[in-house]
């Protein structure tokens, strides 16, 4: 009796255990470079990413939802799409740190490395901000280099060299853009984007955009950038947040003739499979350094409004735009002091105790939130001080400032938003790729 009950023990362990194996199901990319390679919904990622774990729900890290994540295939995962594009032609590549093919759960090959295995004539990389290993701090100037791999060149987008010069282009065929987004306005990459696309037209080059998941595609939202206040950090007239991955956008700034002279621009996307703009994504690589992870990607474009301010939005934590403050708050119990760290040499107040606000629970935003923008408003003791230069530029419009100062409710300033993003919608929707 004793021996049956323990093989029936012995028994239910074992199919309890490839239970649960199965039950945290394993995620396929498939292509000509790897093949049919899983990755584990278990796994650790690399010095950008998190941990991600089968069964976790800690919000600070990238919650974990593979069952959406596990049918969407960006497109530098489909090689028999594009091979074929840059066979026998002299390839340069518009790529960072995001640029990648995952190989398995422990393992990617950048995009780059992954072409020159293929054959395929790769010449140059260029870079945008925060550089070609997405290293260097918001705004900090990046210099041209060589790739230590691969002895490519590497040339900085960022700075005075924002749009590729001719000579820059010369003996290219065809360019690659391969860069993961956040959707989000005054995120740099699709400033990057038009510059490409603009250099491309006037050289005549083709240019083949690799496209990628948008984490903000969900919803629309923001104030609308007025074209009289146009910068690299806006530079058209959209919501801050349009819903829209890259190939979409580009697809966008060609049709809206946004281009210099009405340029056109010989596109080429390569499409995400099994994505929607409700799909769920969690992005596995840093998209920059302050981004670590969905909640502050998520809260990015709400939280964003404060780079134009004396406000600190965690820059100098590990919780980069997952909560705000300031020495001059009223005191709580909420407090943090920034100092240098990766991403941020020089946090506002360095060094200082702030008092703020955390936000590592709130729930996923489809709004953008300008109510703690308000709040931060009120709890500045000498609010002359409290915008600065930049904040124009970020929101795309003097209105949000000065309503701040007036003291219009945020429902009001949200109601104010609507006329433009209905019109823009209508605009959005002539470019879109995907439902």
């Amino acid at each position: 009796m004793i021996s049956y009950s323990f093989k029936n023990t012995y028994f239910l362990l074992i199919f309890l255990f490839f239970f649960s194996l199965i039950s945290c199901d394993n995620i396929y990319f498939s292509n000509s470079v790897t093949g049919n390679i899983p990755i584990s919904s278990s796994y650790k990622l690399r010095p950008f990413g998190l941990d991600v774990s089968c069964g976790q729900s800690d919000s600070s890290k990238l919650k974990k939802t593979n069952t959406l994540v596990s049918k969407i295939l960006p497109a530098a995962q489909q090689t028999s799409l594009y091979l074929k594009l840059l066979a026998s032609k002299n390839v340069a590549v518009v790529a960072n740190q995001t640029s990648v093919i995952f190989k398995n759960e422990n393992l990617y090959t950048h995009i780059v490395d992954s072409l020159i295995s293929q054959k395929i004539n790769v010449l140059k990389v260029f870079s945008p901000e925060h550089g070609f290993r997405g290293k260097a701090d918001a705004s900090e100037k990046v210099l041209d280099g060589f790739d230590v791999k691969t002895g490519l060149p590497i040339i900085s987008l960022y700075g005075k060299n924002k749009k590729p010069p001719e000579e820059q282009l010369k003996d290219i065929d065809v360019v690659v853009f391969d860069i993961q987004d956040v959707g989000v306005r005054f995120y740099t990459y699709i400033s990057t984007l038009h510059y490409v696309m603009e250099a491309c037209a006037e050289q005549k080059i083709p240019l083949i955009v690799f496209d990628r998941p948008n984490p903000n595609g969900h919803y629309i939202d923001g104030p609308t950038l007025e074209i009289e206040h146009k910068s690299f950090v806006g530079m058209h007239p959209v919501p801050l947040v349009y819903g829209m991955t890259m190939g979409e956008y580009a697809q966008m700034i060609n049709g809206e003739n946004w281009l210099k002279k009405g340029l056109k621009c010989n596109l080429t996307i390569i499409p995400l499979k099994n994505y929607t703009h409700q799909s769920s994504y969690n992005l596995p690589i840093r998209p920059s350094p302050n981004l670590p992870n969905d909640k502050a990607i998520n809260l990015y474009p709400s939280l964003g409004f404060f780079e134009g301010t004396i406000i600190n939005a965690g820059r100098g934590t590990e919780n980069q735009f997952q909560q705000y403050g300031a020495p001059f708050f009223p005191k709580s119990d909420f407090t943090y002091t920034p100092q240098p760290n990766f991403g941020s040499k020089y946090p506002k107040h360095k060094g200082k105790l702030c008092y703020g606000v955390d936000l590592k629970q709130t729930k996923k935003l489809s709004t953008v939130n300008i109510y703690w923008l308000i709040d931060a408003y009120q709890k500045t003791p000498k609010t002359e001080s409290f915008f600065g230069t930049t904040f124009t530029i970020h929101a795309g419009t003097t209105k949000l400032e000065q309503q701040i100062k007036a003291g219009v409710s945020a429902k009001e300033i949200h109601k104010s938003w609507q006329p433009n993003i209905e019109a823009f919608k209508k605009v959005r929707a002539n470019y879109l790729l995907y439902e």
